[in-house]
């Protein structure tokens, strides 16, 4: 594992930086990390790799494997990991994260949300994400494309290396980040051992010109720390890490139950008296009964019978339902095909949410730190706070609330009835309207206040 102080022994010759990002690139790919957070992303795109890779056997008299190219052999991939981690993922981020100051949002950029939720879903996928403070906006970047290099002593994030490549017949793209500027390299065919792209800058600079001169880079500078900040999932593992075996079980159950239904489906025949039959007629028998309906046999007294065959299936449901209900267990999140029948009590929902409040509790942790860690750097003296989505019983919370309306403000009760009924935006327009009706009411009052006439 290449660290910081490995790359400070390179130097700053240009040709030995080249071979040592390179080399760094490579380590990473062959890392346990990185493979995990490539299968990570494939299971979040509902692409199975050990079922999709799992196949079928037959076994001859001799004792040797071969593929089985003529049962069913369905392949159904679960979307259990996508599923939970935008759970816990939007649930805590899904209505963006709230500062103190107004102007902290206008700081951090128009999409400083949405960037927030690609960081924390790249982080659950990879167990860490990276964040890349870029002049005013910021970037996501996630283990699968980005080969961190920490200090020995302290542990910090001192430098980086981002890197991509659509194709493995086209050239590898590769950005190192230091604390006092950033570098560009390519490696393709005509140059292997790779060449600068771009040659190091300031992460600020400031562009100078005219229409005649043309534009410039007048200066630059730099931050005061490394703008690149680790935002670390819980206990810094995967999520893919400990649900992957349950997801393998479920969807490998449920494909091979597919098959058995489908194999099942079909009749089976029975021929009788008709010893002189051998393999190949059977098969060529068993053709002629899928494709026409009908089947020929020669010797006189055979007789053929149908039969189809009962699937077991209780069993499999069971397990099935079982392996469910562990997956949502064991990844502490909310099932809500538990609360989704029936009228469910505001209690009952509070208690389900329970796990997933836990976990998400150690989740806001981390992402409270980046957070921190990144308005340090940008230099915002602020803190985050976050709205979670939550389902509620409308009907009993608005009861709640009415019911203490007395002791409560007007303008109190109004907006909090209306975050509930999920139109808290409206909230000014409301105001109005009551103002609009106060206004109305007393000019009705003194028009009907009788005037007192002289004696």
């Amino acid at each position: 594992m290449k660290t910081y102080q490995d790359f400070l022994k390179v130097g700053e010759d240009e040709k030995a930086r080249m071979a040592f990002v390179k080399l760094c690139i490579d380590e990473h790919k062959s890392s346990k990390e990185y493979k995990t957070a490539v299968d990570a992303d494939l299971y979040d795109k509902q692409q199975n790799v050990t079922i999709t890779k799992y196949m079928k056997l037959l076994y001859t008299a001799s004792g040797d494997a071969v593929p089985d190219n003529y049962s069913a052999n369905y392949k159904l991939c679960s979307n259990f990991f996508n599923r939970l981690t935008t759970q816990r993922n939007q649930y805590l981020l899904g209505n963006g994260v709230t500062f103190g100051k107004s102007d902290t949002k206008e700081k951090l950029g128009d999409k400083f949300d949405q960037v927030m939720v690609d960081l924390g879903h790249k982080a659950q996928k990879g167990a860490v994400s990276f964040g890349f403070w870029n002049f005013d906006h910021l970037e996501a970047f996630g283990m699968d494309e980005f080969k961190p290099l920490y200090d020995e002593e302290n542990g910090a994030l001192m430098v980086g290396i981002r890197f991509w490549q659509i194709d493995s017949t086209k050239p590898l793209r590769a950005t190192l980040y230091e604390i006092d500027g950033v570098t560009d390299y390519i490696y393709d065919s005509d140059d292997p051992t790779g060449r600068v792209l771009e040659e190091k800058r300031n992460y600020k600079t400031i562009l100078n010109g005219t229409d005649v001169d043309g534009t410039y880079i007048y200066g630059g500078e730099n931050y005061k720390g490394f703008p690149i900040i680790p935002l670390f999932n819980v206990q810094k593992k995967s999520d893919l890490v400990g649900m992957r075996a349950q997801i393998d079980c479920y969807d490998l159950i449920f494909s091979n139950f597919a098959n058995v239904v489908d194999e099942n489906s079909l009749f089976y025949w029975t021929i009788s008296n008709c010893g002189g039959m051998d393999e190949e007629d059977m098969v060529r028998f068993k053709q002629q009964m899928a494709r026409i309906g009908v089947g020929m046999i020669e010797d006189r007294g055979a007789q053929v019978e149908a039969h189809t065959a009962e699937v077991p299936y209780a069993s499999r449901e069971a397990l099935i339902e079982r392996l469910r209900s562990e997956i949502y267990e064991d990844y502490m999140a909310l099932d809500t095909k538990n609360i989704a029948s029936g009228a469910t009590t505001a209690t009952q929902i509070e208690a389900s949410y329970e796990p997933l409040n836990s976990k998400t509790d150690e989740y806001e942790a981390c992402v409270t730190t980046f957070i921190l860690n990144l308005l340090e750097l940008i230099g915002i003296d602020d803190k985050p706070t976050y709205t979670r989505s939550k389902i509620i019983n409308r009907n009993e919370e608005i009861q709640v609330i009415l019911q203490s309306a007395s002791v409560l403000p007007e303008s109190y009760v109004t907006k909090k009835i209306l975050t509930i009924l999920g139109d808290a935006d409206a909230l000014e327009e409301v105001n109005l309207m009551k103002e609009q009706e106060e206004m109305d009411l007393n000019t009705e009052d003194e028009e009907e206040t009788p005037v007192p006439e002289e004696e």
